[in-house]
C-alpha cells in the first residue's frame, strides 16, 4: 500500500539564487501534486508569495515529511530540529559528499513526483546524547560527538570508560564518538572505520593519539560512554555545529538517544553506491 505526504515543509540553512531556484521548484512539483507547502524563513522569497513562512511550531505540529536543500550541514541541522521529532526527512543534495542528503537536482522533479507518490524507503538513524556531570542540559548529535583539545598540536589526557569498566588513559588531540551515520564524516577523516548504518554500534575514534598501539573501537550502541577530564581546559562539540568549553575536573556522559530520526530515501539508493561515488571506490 502506498503512503502520501499530505504537508510537507522545504528548509534550508541559506537563500543563494541556486537555492531558490530548487525550493521554487519543488514547490511547482508539489502543489502540482495538491500537497500543502509549509516554508521556514530562510525561504521566504519564493514564486508563491501567497505562501507565508512558518515558524518551527507550526511546521513541527503540521508537517508529515520535511524536505532539506543543501548539503549534509543542513540535514544534520533539520534533523536536530525536526526529525528528532519524529518528523521524516528527505534530502536534496546541493554539497560535495552528501551521505544524507539523497535526490541530485538533475533528478529533482522525477524523483520527487516518485517518493510523493509513495515509492520510496526509509531507514530509522540513531542520536548521540550528551551530558556533563551536574548539568541537566542534553546536547543532541546524529553524526558525532568529539571532545578535543580546541588547539593545533596540543594534547588533552582523559580516561575512557564504557558501561563503568576503565578502558584506558590516554594522551591525544581528542576523540570522536560516533554513530554509524557519521562514521563516513569527520570519523572517517580521523581514521576511524566505515559502519553500515543498518549496524547498531558506536565507533571510538581517538584523534592523534600519542600511544602507536591506539586503534579506533566499536561497540554496541548500548553502551554508555564515559569521559573524564582530570583538571584540563578542552573542547566538547556535536555535529562540528554547537560546541561548548570545558575546564578543571569534567565528566561526560554519551550514549544512543531515545529517538530515531527517520530517513526517506528514493527507492535506487544504495548505501555503497554512494560510497563508490563520494569516497571515489574503484577509480583508477
Amino acid at each position: 500500500m502506498k503512503k502520501r505526504f499530505n504537508t510537507v515543509a522545504l528548509c534550508s540553512n541559506s537563500a543563494n539564487e541556486h537555492i531558490i531556484a530548487i525550493a521554487n521548484q519543488c514547490l511547482e512539483v508539489m502543489l502540482s501534486q495538491q500537497i500543502k507547502v509549509l516554508i521556514d524563513s530562510n525561504l521566504s522569497n519564493l514564486d508563491q508569495r501567497s505562501i507565508k513562512a512558518s515558524k518551527k511550531q507550526e511546521i513541527i505540529k503540521k508537517a508529515d515529511l520535511v524536505v532539506a536543500i543543501g548539503g549534509d550541514g543542513t540535514m544534520l541541522n533539520y534533523s536536530r530540529v525536526y526529525g528528532y521529532r519524529g518528523i521524516p526527512i528527505l534530502g536534496i543534495n546541493l554539497g560535495n559528499l552528501g551521505f544524507l542528503t539523497d535526490i541530485n537536482p538533475q533528478d529533482l522533479t522525477s524523483s520527487l513526483v516518485k517518493v510523493l507518490d509513495g515509492e520510496f524507503k526509509q531507514d530509522k538513524r540513531s542520536f548521540l546524547e550528551a551530558s556533563l556531570k551536574g548539568k541537566k542540559k542534553k546536547h543532541l548529535a546524529l553524526n558525532e560527538v568529539v571532545v578535543h583539545s580546541g588547539s593545533i598540536a596540543q594534547l588533552i589526557e582523559y580516561d575512557l570508560f564504557i558501561n563503568d569498566s576503565f578502558v584506558y588513559r590516554q594522551k591525544a588531540d581528542g576523540l570522536i564518538i560516533s554513530s554509524p551515520t557519521g562514521s563516513t564524516g569527520y570519523s572517517l577523516s580521523g581514521g576511524g572505520p566505515i559502519v553500515h548504518p543498518e549496524l547498531d554500534a558506536l565507533i571510538l575514534t581517538p584523534m592523534l593519539p600519542q600511544s602507536l598501539s591506539t586503534s579506533p573501537l566499536v561497540v554496541k550502541d548500548e553502551c554508555k560512554v564515559k569521559i573524564s577530564l582530570k583538571n584540563q581546559e578542552a573542547t566538547l562539540s556535536f555535529d562540528s555545529h554547537d560546541s561548548l568549553k570545558l575546564s578543571g575536573d569534567t565528566e561526560i556522559k554519551i550514549s544512543k538517544a531515545d529517538s530515531k530520526l527517520n530517513l526517506v530515501h528514493p527507492k535506487e539508493h544504495d548505501f555503497f553506491e554512494g560510497c563508490r561515488n563520494k569516497l571515489g571506490w574503484s577509480t583508477h
